[in-house]
C-alpha cells in the first residue's frame, strides 16, 4: 500500500508542478501575443481552408469510392 500512495503523491506533485509552470509561462507572455486584432485576412488562405473542409466532408459522406 505504501508504494501506491507514493505513486499517487508523485503523480499529484508532477501535475501540480506542470500547472505552476503553465501559469508562469502565461503570465510572462506579452500582451501582443494575446491580441489577435493584428491578424490579416487572406482570401487565398480562406479559400484553401474552405476547400479542405469541403473535401473532408465529401470523404465523410463517402462520395468517393477509393477512400
Amino acid at each position: 500500500m505504501a508504494t501506491k500512495k507514493q505513486k499517487i503523491a508523485a503523480a499529484l506533485a508532477a501535475v501540480n508542478l506542470y500547472l505552476q509552470e503553465e501559469e508562469a509561462v502565461a503570465s510572462e507572455k506579452p500582451a501582443s501575443f494575446k491580441d489577435t486584432a493584428n491578424f490579416a485576412f487572406s482570401p487565398w488562405g480562406q479559400s484553401g481552408r474552405q476547400e479542405m473542409m469541403t473535401m473532408r466532408r465529401l470523404i465523410q459522406l463517402k462520395a468517393f469510392s477509393r477512400f
